[in-house]
């Protein structure tokens, strides 16, 4: 019939349409305040993102809730591949669990392009911190339970989620202090205002080399390379233990197959470049570019992680 063979001519004319993708810029979200190691990352990564897509990548940070005011503007805007969303372990994974009340799903709101990187996380001690290394401090909280008072980047973050996981699989209890971001962390222990703090691995780095900082335990599944001589938590007395930030792009569901696939190819051609892979390392980040399958297993692997430490925790937040 001649409506039959119509139609296998409207199909190859939609694929058409996303054959010269992209045509005009491409808005980049990303769900973090400017200058942590995060945004750094993307701004590494967006100029070798444009230079490949062959058009301007607008990077512009839209952060809060963790990560979910970001996330909405994304899951938001027309699925045509020219709006994505940098997401992290917050937004696209713990929240869920977190928040009684979710704007969005991140599973079927969002089609997931890649991961971006992986951000060790480290726990570190002002020096005068009597405790020398992990199993020191795990004996001392032991006996003074509750006594010892931790910063973390912000409650629901990786950060402070990787505090309670510490607490659960190190059976000890700790005070948890909530800063706004990582920085604001760092400068408390770095200035004698707390003993300990989880924070990001770039944050720490240069004040650990300089000796202002003692790391006692990596919480990632392998040492750093930036940190060699520092243990993971696993190494250092807490079995089973892994937990690492990440951040990844994603576009809102319903974004072509075809587009879909040509931002996957181009951003990890852009995550292979040297001078991108040079930026990251710099900053103390790994670049872990994925399939889009592989990213969207990770994000689900992880909610379902997260959603068990919360669970025990009993942490919420409105």
């Amino acid at each position: 019939s001649l409506l039959a063979g119509a139609l296998p001519l409207l199909v190859t004319r939609a694929g058409a349409a996303y054959d010269d993708f992209p045509t005009k810029p491409v808005r980049l979200v990303v769900t973090f305040p400017p200058g942590g190691s995060s945004d750094a990352v993307v701004r590494v990564v967006a100029p070798a993102l444009s230079e490949r897509l062959g058009q301007q990548v607008v990077v512009e940070n839209k952060p809060g809730a963790g990560g979910n005011i970001g996330l909405v503007a994304v899951q938001q805007a027309a699925a045509d591949g020219y709006t994505l969303g940098v997401g992290a372990a917050g937004g696209l994974a713990a929240n869920v669990s977190l928040y009684p009340k979710m704007p969005f799903d991140p599973v079927k709101d969002f089609a997931p392009v890649s991961l971006l990187a992986h951000i060790p996380f480290v726990l570190v001690a002002h020096p005068s911190f009597e405790a020398k290394d992990l199993p020191a401090l795990i004996d001392q909280a032991r006996a003074a339970p509750g006594k010892l008072s931790v910063g973390h980047g912000g409650n629901g973050t990786a950060m402070h989620l990787s505090v309670q996981l510490l607490e659960q699989l190190g059976k000890i209890e700790l005070t948890e202090i909530a800063y706004r971001g990582t920085g604001p962390a760092t400068v408390a222990v770095l200035g004698g205002q707390i003993p300990l703090a989880m924070v990001d691995l770039p944050s720490a780095m240069a004040h650990v080399k300089a000796g202002k900082l003692k790391a006692l335990a990596i919480t990632g599944a392998r040492r750093a390379p930036f940190l060699p001589d520092v243990p993971t938590m696993a190494e250092a007395g807490v079995p089973g233990y892994e937990s690492t930030g990440w951040f990844g792009v994603v576009a809102p569901a319903g974004t072509p197959p075809a587009v879909l696939a040509r931002l996957q190819a181009d951003l990890t051609a852009a995550l292979a470049d040297p001078q991108v892979v040079k930026g990251a390392r710099a900053i103390g980040v790994e670049l872990a570019p994925t399939s889009a399958a592989e990213f969207g297993r990770f994000i689900r692997s992880e909610t379902a992680k997260w959603a068990e430490v919360i669970k025990v925790s009993g942490t919420r937040l409105e």
